[in-house]
């Protein structure tokens, strides 16, 4: 799929190859543009950034000396990483005030719902319930 107009492409998790790292950063700067990447990676993906450097570095762009001087990744090391990507915790943008209210919303929805339900019910032909005042 081709998007006209991206210009940045933010990698939240690091690729798990080289080529898959192209891959995602290709939405940016098509047809002659320019488009800036930015990848998040933590102590646990380094392994992984040897061999994503080295694309970086082929392009053109600069690189850090720490990241080019990272140990280099056995093949046996590569095919457990492709086959198994690390698990993270999930990641959520949304400021917890929103995702709160968002909550009691939900609650208060169900509740209603449950309401309406046991109020269809009793009109169905369930037997009423009164309540004598005295």
């Amino acid at each position: 799929i081709d998007f006209k107009g991206v210009n940045m492409v933010i990698n939240y998790d690091l690729p798990t190859s080289a080529v898959e790292y192209i891959h995602r950063i290709g939405r940016t700067g098509r047809a002659g543009h320019t488009g800036k990447a930015v990848t998040f990676f933590t102590e646990d993906d380094k392994p992984l950034l040897r061999s994503i450097a080295n694309v970086i570095q082929r392009a053109g762009c600069p690189v850090p000396d720490y990241i080019k001087h990272l140990p280099r990744l056995q093949s046996k090391q590569k095919k457990k990483f492709i086959k198994k990507p690390l698990t993270r915790e999930s990641i959520c943008t949304t400021p917890e005030c929103f995702l709160k209210k968002a909550k009691r919303k939900m609650k208060t929805t169900k509740e209603n719902f449950k309401e309406k339900k046991k109020v269809k019910e009793d009109k169905n032909g369930s037997k009423l319930q009164t309540v004598s005042k005295s």
